[in-house]
């Protein structure tokens, strides 16, 4: 069941930290992971993805392609947004991102924060930051599926 209301962290539910880190094991083992090797930690309405920049993540002007971006960015809102919902697995509805600076080495730390959620909708944003400059923005709109958060799709 989701919760309707943002709490400070001290206020989260005994066992709402176990669903955070199944989330988080979920993450992990998601194929596409297997590629670009992020790590995340979720809170409650927030993630951080870390991710760091390699060449075969470059696209021919030697810097990371617009997909690594988009990538972090909504992996950070949309866990954040996840972090509420204990039934069902979210969907991103649209996303929109704003690409500020190249990035050739280093890490890319993303974090994602919820802004607003109403029983059928949740918004996030999300932000890039390499070596305390942001380098990317983001947000998007997300909504339950009726897929369920259950071990055949690695949430344990």
């Amino acid at each position: 069941m989701s919760r309707y209301i943002l709490h400070p962290i001290s206020d989260i539910p005994l066992g709402m930290t176990d669903h955070f880190r199944a989330l988080e094991r979920m993450y992990v083992g998601a194929p596409i992971n297997q590629f670009f090797k992020p790590t995340i930690h979720i809170e409650d309405a927030r993630a951080e993805v870390r991710m760091t920049v390699r060449p075969d993540m470059h696209h021919a002007a030697n810097a990371a392609h617009g997909a690594v971006y988009f990538k972090l960015l909504d992996d950070a809102a949309f866990f954040a947004v996840q972090s509420l919902v204990t039934d069902a697995f979210v969907l991103t509805v649209s996303f929109t991102i704003y690409l500020l600076a190249p990035v050739t080495t280093g890490e890319m730390v993303a974090i994602g924060r919820v802004v607003h959620q109403s029983k059928r909708l949740f918004l996030a944003e999300s932000t890039i930051e390499v070596d305390g400059k942001v380098v990317a923005r983001g947000n998007g709109s997300f909504m339950r599926s009726a897929i369920r958060l259950e071990e055949k799709i690695g949430y344990r």
